[in-house]
């Protein structure tokens, strides 16, 4: 979810709950956008992290530590000169506004008592930390804004501070029914649309969820509803507002699966019995926000590292499918090649029919009773004419005898491409990475570099999870890893585990020589689809059989095994409540 208006009236409530009357022991800032200040509360201390990142702007309490640089940068200082050991003495958030504004007392030189005010900006790209005094006269900024960036708003020292202009949205907060349908009501858009449209602060998740606890369709244009239904989205509109003037939050994350797909400070009902997706409360919106941003930093600096393998591996996928394609099409052309042959037999059987110089002979077709034209060459013989179509008979039959050879190999280098990009996808560290080049290289897609080292050994492990009965399961991240579990790690009455038709991970369980029961046969399933490119789909088949069964061919690239004799299951590829245990 964004990090809208509810989000940051959350956050207002908590910081005011924690680091109220709170003073300011350090300053610090770890990144050239982002600030850390440790505050000494009456109860306890708190860390306070503080980012203006155009791409994940944020502010939460955290217990982690960051490395500062040697020398601090001017921002820092012009606050640890202003604000150090200062007392914090009012958190506000100005209507349902993405800002909080943290004020703090301190003794100015000449021992006077003085205000600042720190603003947070949590607006996307448009983010900033701006220090401002008492009479909001900008004293610096995080992100210093000349005109010639923005003719809206400058912000730099010696500039009035004001909030940015709200396209002319009112607070939703201190909004009657009337106020309500004059300023949505009025907005020819979708129900969601024109709240979020209208009234500050309500990003499109909370606008679906507002529409979904008045059970009308988010897409419904706002325009075409009836009095009594409007009315009923006032209601449902206003009594989610009490609950944010009432502090009344419910910070949560959604997960799709295993991975996170939105968080929320308030509880969003309309996911609570979608399959596939589960809510996990948090005890404060600052730790929802520390392990969501976590996770999705996690994500997105994996995504960065593995742009050059990705790249590698799509181009590959891309040339190997335009191969394939155009091997079908000569393959196609091949399958006229039995005519070619019948002409020929049927020539030397009736040739004798064919008189001196004719552009072609009927005769009977001995394989189908039926009579045949054949095309002649008029200045060949009738035995000359059948060499001719045997020798292009038998050119088209080693045509296609080496494009079934090819187009088999090229779809196995694609099968084995598509089960790189799929380790790609899972990739958790750079370990994981490394393992994957070191594929890519060992098949030719990259050239090795000579550096006369020794091949390096592999810190990534395979991913380890416990069944609900105690049953070790292994999931492998790569076709290496695959191999080794398959063949190594599994014994012959371990059982294996895959999706059907699919690229995807090897899954064992290790029976240590008890018998499974169904509820680990249908976990280990479930991994197996979630590790696989099906891992978005509703139901995925799952094939699986004893570890002896299954059988690798002499040659086959990483990963590839084949096997006969197997049982199959149906799940949805949820691996939610599945302990997973950190090696």
């Amino acid at each position: 979810m964004a990090l809208d208006g509810i989000t940051v009236a959350a956050l207002t409530a908590e910081l005011n709950q924690t680091i109220l009357n709170g003073r300011i022991s350090k300053i610090a800032q770890p990144e050239a956008d982002e600030l850390l200040l440790t505050i000494k509360a009456p109860s306890d201390q708190y860390r306070l992290s503080l980012s203006a990142s155009a791409s994940l702007p944020y502010i939460y309490l955290t217990a982690q530590n960051k490395v500062s640089p040697m020398t601090a940068p001017n921002f820092c200082m012009v606050l640890r000169k202003h604000i150090a050991n200062g007392r914090i003495i009012a958190i506000s958030q100005p209507g349902l506004e993405r800002i909080i504004r943290i004020t703090v007392e301190h003794l100015d030189e000449m021992g006077d008592l003085k205000k600042k005010n720190l603003i947070i900006e949590l607006m996307g790209k448009y983010s900033n930390i701006i220090f401002c005094d008492e009479n909001e006269r900008i004293i610096d900024s995080i992100k210093r804004v000349p005109s010639q960036m923005s003719s809206v708003r400058e912000v730099l020292p010696g500039r009035e501070y004001f909030i940015p202009e709200t396209q002319n949205k009112r607070n939703p907060l201190d909004c009657s029914y009337e106020q309500f349908c004059e300023k949505a009501s009025s907005l020819p858009l979708p129900l969601a649309k024109a709240l979020t449209s209208a009234f500050t602060g309500i990003s499109g998740q909370v606008a679906a969820e507002i529409c979904y606890r008045a059970s009308l369709d988010a897409d419904t244009p706002i325009n075409t509803l009836e009095e009594d239904a409007l009315l009923h989205l006032y209601h449902n509109f206003s009594w989610l507002m009490e609950d944010v003037e009432n502090a009344n939050f419910k910070p949560c994350i959604l997960y799709k699966g295993e991975e996170p797909a939105e968080y929320a400070a308030i509880l969003p009902t309309r996911y609570e019995h979608t399959e596939g997706y589960h809510i996990e409360p948090a005890d404060s919106i600052s730790a929802v926000l520390e392990q969501f941003y976590a996770s999705r930093s996690l994500y997105t600096r994996m995504r960065q590292k593995s742009v050059d393998l990705r790249k590698i591996v799509s181009t590959h996928l891309e040339r190997s499918s335009k191969k394939l394609d155009l091997q079908l099409k000569q393959l196609n052309d091949t399958e006229k090649r039995d005519k070619f042959k019948v002409y020929g037999e049927l020539l030397n059987t009736y040739g004798y029919q064919v008189t001196e110089g004719a552009k072609s002979v009927e005769v009977p077709n001995y394989y189908t009773g039926e009579m045949l034209t054949i095309p002649l060459d008029e200045t060949l013989s009738p035995l000359d004419n059948a060499k001719k179509y045997f020798a292009r008979y038998n050119k088209l039959k080693r045509t296609f005898e080496a494009l079934n050879t090819q187009t088999e190999e090229t779809r196995t280098e694609m099968a084995h491409l598509q089960t790189i990009q799929a380790s790609l996808a899972i990739a958790e560290s750079e370990d994981d990475l490394a393992q994957i080049r070191d594929e890519l290289e060992t098949y030719g897609y990259i050239r090795r570099k000579m550096n006369g080292k020794k091949k390096q050994k592999f810190k990534s492990k395979p991913f380890h999870y416990r069944s609900s009965d105690g049953f070790d399961i292994y999931v492998g991240k790569n076709n290496f890893q695959n191999d080794e579990l398959t063949f190594k790690v599994a014994n012959g009455n371990d059982w294996w585990f895959h999706a059907k038709g699919m690229p995807g991970s090897h899954v064992i369980v290790k029976t240590e020589g008890r018998e499974l029961p169904d509820r680990t046969f249908e976990e280990a399933g479930r991994l197996a689809g979630y590790y696989s490119s099906g891992r978005d789909n509703e139901k995925i088949e799952i094939d699986y059989l004893q570890r002896k069964n299954v059988k690798k061919p002499n040659g086959a690239v990483a990963g590839y095994v084949i096997y006969y004799t197997n049982y199959s299951l149906t799940i949805h590829p949820d691996i939610s409540g599945i302990e997973k245990i950190s090696e």
